[in-house]
């Protein structure tokens, strides 16, 4: 007893009349840019993380040796 396509059109066509296409279609840039920067981030921290592990593991081999 899910949501079908029938139901799924009916919401569009209400959204479509309530906001404008030009209102979502900035939403939609809005969103895709939002998403875009959130994976760069999330690339970027995960190239941060072997340096920070390196670092880690010399600092722990320093006071081993000392």
């Amino acid at each position: 007893m899910g949501i079908g396509i029938q139901e799924l059109l009916v919401v569009l066509v209400i959204v479509l009349l309530l906001f404008g296409t030009k209102k979502l279609r900035n939403l939609g840039g809005d969103l895709g840019s939002a998403i875009k920067s959130f994976r760069n981030a999330m690339s970027e921290g995960e190239d941060d993380k072997p340096a920070a592990h390196a670092a880690a593991e010399k600092k722990d081999a320093d006071k081993d040796a000392g």
